[in-house]
């Protein structure tokens, strides 16, 4: 899986941080910063589950086969 997000959709909200800590961190003015672009197995349902929760839609992955 790769990861990723459109700082200039993004409106703060931190779901992403609540639900993959480990992948997503948010700057000062809440905007996403993505720490791990290509997370591994143990984290990809956690990012499903950020982009899902996402309200500005500004996480985007694309699936490796």
């Amino acid at each position: 899986m790769d990861v990723v997000v459109d700082q200039e959709r993004c409106v703060g909200a931190g779901q992403c941080v609540i639900a993959a800590p480990e992948v997503f961190d948010q700057r000062e003015d809440g905007i996403v910063l993505l720490q791990e672009p290509s997370p591994g197995a143990d984290l990809q349902e956690a990012v499903r589950e950020a982009a899902m929760l996402c309200p500005a839609a500004a996480i985007h992955m694309t699936e490796q086969t």
